[in-house]
């Protein structure tokens, strides 16, 4: 317990001091008086006083506020944010007295502080450990029906065997295997140990999509082993654990991850007996998986069983040395490509195409975070980093009190060439006090029936 309470200190504690810090930053670069500076809401459990600036440390720890003078203090949001300074207001340097550029910079430099946080932890972690790149582990399977013409003689690779070759080069990870196939010539030989003769792949010239087909059917072999579960899923309702080997799943004997989870797919709401070996010891677990809509690669729906666990990070990986600008390059990648799948999730949501019960909160951030912290410290950076995207992506949203609902304001006075009147922009944000508060109490009410027993 003791372990998972630091984590999500260690978690939200940055991230929100990073996100004020760019309000904080920015206000004062362009000349707004800032009067108070405080991680948490409510009133002060610790407060100082440096210059024109209150610094508190308040006692409700879910999140933070820059308070700038000539933002109102008057209502709920103001009482939350623990009312009116003690600091002389400057009227000459409201914020609603500078450029709408310059109000726009101030709103909107929270949310870019925690994506060039989260950038900056991928850049950190690529340019001093090198990318991580899965080693060429045994071929787990081949899905033989995937395979384009001219690879056929790929479906003979059986699990278990090993790529040792590669044309006459060795190759050390699953990444060169794929590239190799991607960017290689158009005849490649594959040698297999324990095999006399190698595996040929034919492709037509300028075919990549058949290149791709080629990729994809080939599987890793990787183990079957538990990462992460999920709060309130089944996996963790039966008592699945982190580092957990599942070494059979109904009648059949688990030798990969791919088995396990092909094993549970084929079993939507019927009940799985696992042997699960933990340390020395097997025990004998029975998890029903939930029913979940999927689509295969032809876009048709089916129907498949969910456990909500993850498998273990931990795996065979060869660390390569790269220059900074392509940590660069990657980081920037990967950051993008987060932004734009937590986006996504949060339409679904809005939309009505995930549940209501998939909404998290503190005591669901907490669980994954002591589960992660675990992993090692490669995979609680990347989840402090993948959380700083989260964070902003949510902040934009356009809901007054959050980043996203102040920029609507600025937007619409840059249309309408005037100013919300204050009136309006208070009974707003008290509109979006409440929306807040509505899902605050949904996602702790869900952390609670997550672990509820059933």
């Amino acid at each position: 317990m003791l372990l998972t309470l630091a984590a999500l200190a260690i978690v939200l504690g940055p991230l929100i001091f990073v996100h004020e810090l760019g309000h904080f930053l920015v206000a004062k670069g362009v000349g707004i008086q800032v009067l108070r500076f405080s991680l948490g809401f409510g009133r002060p459990l610790l407060s100082w006083k440096k210059g024109e600036t209150e610094y508190w440390i308040s006692w409700i720890p879910l999140g933070g506020y820059v308070k700038m003078a000539g933002l109102e203090d008057e209502g709920v949001a103001g009482e939350l944010e623990g009312g009116k300074s003690s600091v002389p207001v400057d009227p000459a340097r409201a914020f609603d007295r500078k450029p709408l550029w310059a109000r726009m910079a101030v709103i909107l430099a929270g949310v870019t502080m925690n994506l060039v946080f989260a950038f900056l932890i991928y850049t950190g972690i690529t340019a001093t450990m090198g990318e991580a790149r899965l080693a060429l582990v045994p071929i787990d399977s081949v899905n033989a029906s995937g395979l384009p013409p001219g690879a056929e003689d790929l479906a003979t690779l059986r699990h278990g065997e090993r790529i040792i070759r590669i044309d006459g080069d060795t190759v050390a990870t699953w990444n060169d295997l794929q590239e190799r196939l991607l960017e290689g010539p158009d005849t490649i030989r594959l040698e297999v140990e324990g095999r006399p003769a190698p595996v040929v792949v034919r492709f037509a010239a300028q075919n990549r999509d058949a290149r791709e087909r080629a990729v994809r059917a080939l599987r890793p072999l990787l183990p079957a082993k538990i990462g992460v579960v999920n709060p309130g899923q089944p996996a963790a309702r039966v008592g699945l654990r982190g580092g957990d080997i599942i070494v059979r799943a109904g009648a059949d004997t688990v030798r990969s991850w791919d088995e396990m989870v092909r094993t549970v797919r084929r079993s939507p709401g019927k009940p799985l007996q696992l042997a699960v070996q933990r340390g020395d010891s097997i025990l004998e677990l029975t998890v029903t998986p939930e029913t979940q809509t999927d689509k295969d690669s032809a876009g048709n729906e089916r129907t498949i069983g969910v456990i909500g666990a993850a498998p273990d990070p931990r795996l065979p990986t060869v660390h390569v040395p790269v220059g900074l600008g392509t940590a660069i390059v990657g980081s920037a990648e990967q950051t993008v490509w987060q932004v734009a799948s937590i986006a996504t999730t949060v339409k679904r949501l809005v939309f009505g195409q995930l549940p209501a019960r998939d909404v998290g909160g503190p005591i669901l951030i907490a669980q994954m975070s002591g589960q992660i912290v675990r992993l090692g410290l490669d995979a609680f950076l990347r989840f402090i980093a993948f959380f700083s995207v989260s964070l902003a992506v949510l902040n934009l949203l356009p809901i007054p009190v959050l980043d996203g609902g102040q920029a609507v304001f600025l937007i619409a006075e840059a249309i309408l060439r005037r100013p919300l009147s204050l009136q309006l922009r208070l009974r707003l944000t008290q509109v979006g006090f409440v929306v807040i508060l509505g899902i605050m109490a949904l996602a702790i009410v869900n952390d609670v029936l997550r672990n509820l027993p059933r």
